[in-house]
C-alpha cells in the first residue's frame, strides 16, 4: 500500500532536537517536507498538558512525529525510575490526547526495543510484546513505551485514526549524548576510549561481562524508516527497526577503539549488571515494506566519532 503524504502540510516533529528527532527533521527536509515545526524543551514543556494543548490547537498539525522522550542507560534507569515512568507517560499522552482532539491524520509514535520480555525469542518478532517479564534495570522505562504502543492503538479503535508505532533497536549517530552516566552504550564507549587515549591511560574499564549481544541502526537509517512507515503502513502491530545483526558489547568495545586509536587493555567490572543477554529484532515487516537500511556500523561509528570530536567543547559544555 501507498499512502500519499503532502509534503506542504504541517508536519510536528516532538523532539526534533534529539538524537533521532534531528535525524527525522533532516530526512524530512530531503524529503521535501517544507512546514515542519518543532520547539525545544526549553520553548515547550511536553510533559505540561496545558502548553501542549495551546501549541498543537495553534499550528493545527496535519502529521505528528512523537520522538520526544526521556532516555537513558543502564545507570540512569535504574537510578532515575521514577522520572522515566512519569515523564514518559506525560509527554506521550499530552501530544496524543492533543492530536485526538484535533483529529491528527498521521500521527507515528516512536518506542523501543526495551518494550520485549528480558528472554523473548531471538530475533524478536513484534508478536513477544507482553509475553513475559521485562528486564528490571529499565523496566519503567519500558511500560511507559508499552502505554504509547496502546494509546495509539486506542486511537485507532475508538477514532479510526491511521495512527502506527515504530520500535526501534539501539540508536546512535550525530547528535547522541554522550553526558557521563547519562548516555547509552555505543556513545558511553565512544567518550570514555576518547578521553584514554587523549589523557594516556593504559587500561580502560568497561561496565559488566562484554558477553550482551546488542543490535545498533545508525539514527539517519531509523529516520528514513519511519518516513517509509508513514508513507507504506497502516496497521496496530507496532513494526520493528533495525539492522538485522548484532554483536557482542565486548567486540562493540573494540570496535570503538579502534576507531578512536586506543591501544591500552580493556577489563570489565562484571559487579556491574549487563541487562537483557541478547536483544536482536526481527525486522521482516519493515523490510517485507521495502525498507533497508544502508548505513554499516563501522562507517556509521566513524562518522559518529568524528562528529563527537568536532562538537567535544560544547558538548563538554553541555555535561557540566
Amino acid at each position: 500500500m501507498t499512502i500519499t503524504m503532502d509534503p506542504q502540510a504541517v508536519c510536528y516533529v516532538a523532539g526534533h532536537r534529539g538524537l533521532v528527532g534531528s535525524a527525522l527533521w533532516r530526512n524530512l527536509k530531503n524529503a521535501g517536507f517544507t512546514s515542519l515545526i518543532g520547539e525545544s524543551s526549553a520553548d515547550l514543556d511536553l510533559r505540561n498538558r496545558d502548553e501542549v494543548f495551546t501549541y498543537m490547537s495553534h499550528h493545527r498539525p496535519r502529521y505528528v512525529i512523537l520522538a520526544a522522550a526521556k532516555v537513558g542507560g543502564i545507570l540512569a534507569n535504574s537510578t532515575s525510575p521514577v522520572d522515566f515512568l512519569s515523564d514518559n507517560l506525560r509527554i506521550q499522552l499530552n501530544v496524543m490526547d492533543a492530536a485526538v482532539a484535533l483529529r491528527v491524520e498521521r500521527l507515528l509514535f516512536l518506542g523501543s526495543s526495551c518494550i520485549y520480555p528480558k528472554f523473548a525469542p531471538q530475533p524478536i518478532p513484534e508478536s513477544a510484546l507482553m509475553s513475559g517479564y521485562l528486564e528490571p534495570s529499565n523496566e519503567a522505562y519500558a511500560v511507559a513505551k508499552i502505554a504509547g504502543i496502546t494509546a495509539v492503538n486506542a486511537a485507532r479503535k475508538q477514532y479510526g485514526l491511521p495512527w502506527i508505532s515504530a520500535m526501534p533497536t539501539n540508536l546512535y549517530g550525530t547528535g547522541d549524548n554522550f553526558t557521563q552516566g547519562k548516555s547509552h552504550v555505543l556513545p558511553a564507549l565512544i567518550s570514555r576510549y576518547h578521553d584514554a587515549v587523549f589523557q594516556g591511560l593504559d587500561e580502560v574499564v568497561n561496565w559488566g561481562t562484554g558477553t550482551p549481544r546488542r543490535e545498533f541502526l545508525h539514527a539517519d537509517d531509523a529516520a528514513s524508516a519511519c518516513i517509509h512507515l508513514l508513507e507504506h503502513y497502516d496497521g496496530e502491530s507496532p513494526v520493528n527497526i533495525g539492522s538485522g545483526t548484532d554483536l557482542s558489547i565486548k567486540e562493540l568495545a573494540e570496535l570503538v577503539a579502534t576507531t578512536v586509536g586506543y591501544t591500552g587493555t580493556t577489563s570489565w567490572d562484571v559487579q556491574k549488571p549487563d541487562g537483557t543477554p541478547q536483544k536482536l529484532l526481527d525486522t521482516s515487516l519493515v523490510t517485507s515494506l521495502g525498507w533497508r537500511p544502508r548505513i554499516t556500523l563501522e562507517d556509521g561509528i566513524a562518522t559518529t566519532y568524528q562528529w563527537f570530536r568536532e562538537n567535544l567543547g560544547a558538548l563538554r559544555t553541555r555535561a557540566s
